[in-house]
């Protein structure tokens, strides 16, 4: 190549999703504001506090404890998937929403940091604490994004994103929450 030929730049696009699909999906929202679904989990405990999460037909996901906190250190800790969840809720979002948008993403990453504690001890013997001071006391998420558009443009997309995360909005606001023993 001489010296005075252009240079070129390739972007390599992340595989997209369907847009004909979400279109069809967003449809059947706007039809039907009020409908869900259920996501239905069973987590069965190894010992210690190693647990096995079945969720359809997928490979089981392991959670456990460091060992400063008495767990095998084998897996992730419940608080580290919860993060885990969320990132990848917000993934899904942005990807959606930049495909409404037709923007093509080249590069997503996100960094999700949250400050949690347990000094109740999961309520064997520590410290008396109450509900809302337990769990998470902040999340920090960081997006890292490329694509075919401008700063503000993606900005924008990983703030709706953000506005309906089913997963953001389960960490954000108070739901009814029940627990039961087994009949």
């Amino acid at each position: 190549m001489s010296a005075t030929a252009a240079e070129t730049t390739l972007t390599t696009y992340l595989r997209p999703i369907d847009r004909d699909g979400l279109a069809a999906f967003a449809e059947k929202g706007r039809a039907n504001p009020a409908s869900r679904g259920t996501n239905v989990v069973r987590t069965v405990c190894e010992g210690q506090y190693r647990t096995l999460s079945y969720v359809g037909d997928h490979a089981p996901v392991v959670v456990d404890e460091p060992l400063h906190l008495f767990g095998q250190n084998t897996a992730p800790a419940p608080g580290e998937i919860a993060l885990s969840a969320l990132g990848g809720c917000l993934a899904v979002g942005i990807t959606a929403v930049a495909t409404w948008k037709q923007v093509k993403l080249s590069r997503l990453e996100l960094r999700l940091e949250g400050d949690i504690g347990n000094p109740a001890a999961w309520g064997a013997g520590g410290a008396e604490k109450k509900p809302e001071d337990m769990g998470f006391q902040e999340i920090r998420v960081t997006v890292t994004i490329e694509g075919d558009a401008d700063r503000a443009t993606l900005d924008a997309i990983v703030s709706q994103a953000n506005y309906f995360s089913p997963v953001a909005n389960t960490m954000r606001n108070p739901i009814p929450f029940s627990i039961a023993l087994a009949d």
